[in-house]
């Protein structure tokens, strides 16, 4: 060990993030066991390195027990011979004394070597777990190294990163080379080191990339209130404002729409459509399923269920192609949709023989019945927790009286005990 080698450490800690100070201690522990194996020594023995000139001390550690009570001389030393080395000792101490094995110099230099490159690959490791499970959820960019079995492996600088299939956008290809944003999803540990998993289909992709584009989401005066994603095809996100000064809509869209533009630049074109989240479910409902129009939303409050009707013309464009649009609308507002051109809602009238009006009336009734029927239900299950808490308390008072009872005769008896 030198002073070169100290240097090496601090290079490794500068450019790695491995604390030289582990190294050292594995470093004493490796030695430990070094000596031991090679000297075949029983001896209970103590490694220092010097942290400032890397010089190694051995020691062996020996037990002070009385003149007469020795028994192993490799693990004790008498009370006369302890105090020859230092007056001081008494019963009991420990004497460290200093040991110079031949070719211990070489041993250790070649555990140093062994020990040192599997100690930084093992703090390494931590270090990039440590540093990667501290972004779970946040937009990392990686280059693309290669693609094997379909899996993508994105290297990230200080590791490589994996892109499941399934967690890939259909149809994007991933050339060798190519720069992707990507979420980071997990980071697992397993027998080779940490494994970064990564993803370009999650919603919360579409959500770190808006955070990154406006401003005032970031800023918290804009907040997204759900995402509907089916990935590399189409999304719908929900977003309002805090401020009744700022337009939730024109602040995700951006001046001729340049920010949302960037965020589809980096979805391989995915389409993207931004709707106003409001507090009135059939308002919210509407607008989900833009950009059809929406003549009429009637909803079932307990069932979270809604009956739309649109005009004729827009019916395919509020279904969407293969059901797309109302898929993701039912998603994004988390109830069930029914929708209905305004000549079959005319048709669903007649066989029910029913005016609007009527319709109206029985739903605006179901949604009182549902409400009433939340409030007794509120109330049975507090008058249940009323009965169950009374009943504890009767039960509780029952077992001291019972308990009080039973020491009353115990003393009793005592007294009779003590008369007779």
């Amino acid at each position: 060990m030198n002073q070169e080698f100290i240097l090496a450490l601090g290079e490794i800690e500068r450019e790695k993030g491995v604390d030289k100070e582990i190294i050292f201690e594995a470093l004493e522990s490796a030695m430990i066991s070094s000596y031991k194996k090679n000297f075949g020594s029983a001896q209970n023995v103590d490694v220092e390195m010097n942290r400032e000139t890397g010089d190694v001390a051995l020691y062996a550690l020996k037990e002070v027990v009385g003149n007469e009570d020795l028994t192993d001389s490799n693990l004790e030393i008498t009370l006369s011979d302890a105090q020859a080395i230092n007056a001081s000792y008494q019963l009991g101490d420990t004497v460290r004394i200093r040991l110079e094995p031949e070719n211990f110099g070489r041993i250790a230099a070649q555990t140093a070597k062994q020990v040192v490159i599997q100690r930084i690959k093992d703090a390494e490791r931590d270090v990039i777990f440590e540093d990667y499970t501290d972004r779970e959820n946040e937009i990392i960019t990686g280059e693309v190294r290669r693609v094997s079995n379909r899996n993508v492996f994105f290297d990230l600088g200080k590791t490589e990163a994996l892109l499941p299939f399934q967690e890939q956008i259909p149809g994007e290809h991933y050339g060798q080379g190519e720069r992707f944003k990507l979420l980071l999803l997990e980071v697992r540990r397993t027998p080779k080191g940490p494994q970064v998993i990564l993803s370009r289909s999650h919603p919360n992709l579409i959500k770190r990339l808006f955070e990154m584009e406006v401003p005032e989401i970031l800023d918290g005066v804009v907040e997204i209130y759900s995402i509907a994603r089916e990935a590399g095809s189409r999304t719908k996100i929900a977003v309002f404002s805090k401020d009744p000064s700022i337009d939730p809509l024109g602040a995700c869209v951006g001046f001729k729409g340049n920010r949302v533009k960037a965020i589809v630049d980096q979805l391989y074109n995915e389409k993207i459509d931004i709707v106003i989240y409001e507090k009135d479910i059939a308002e919210f409902i509407a607008n989900a399923l833009s950009p059809s129009k929406v003549v009429e939303v009637f909803i079932k409050e307990r069932e979270k269920e809604a009956l739309v009707v649109v005009p004729d013309y827009q019916l395919s464009l509020a279904i969407g192609k293969e059901g797309q649009n109302a898929r993701l609308a039912a998603k994004l507002t988390n109830w069930k949709i029914d929708i209905k051109s305004e000549s079959q809602f005319a048709d669903f009238l007649e066989e029910e023989n029913l005016t609007k009006e009527e319709l109206k009336q029985q739903f605006a009734e179901a949604n009182k019945i549902d409400e009433f029927l939340e409030d007794l239900d509120q109330e049975d299950k507090e008058d249940q927790e009323d009965s169950l808490e009374t009943d504890l308390e009767n039960n509780l008072d029952l077992e001291v009286e019972d308990a009080t009872e039973e020491m009353e005769e115990d003393e009793d008896q005592t007294i009779d005990s003590e008369d007779e």
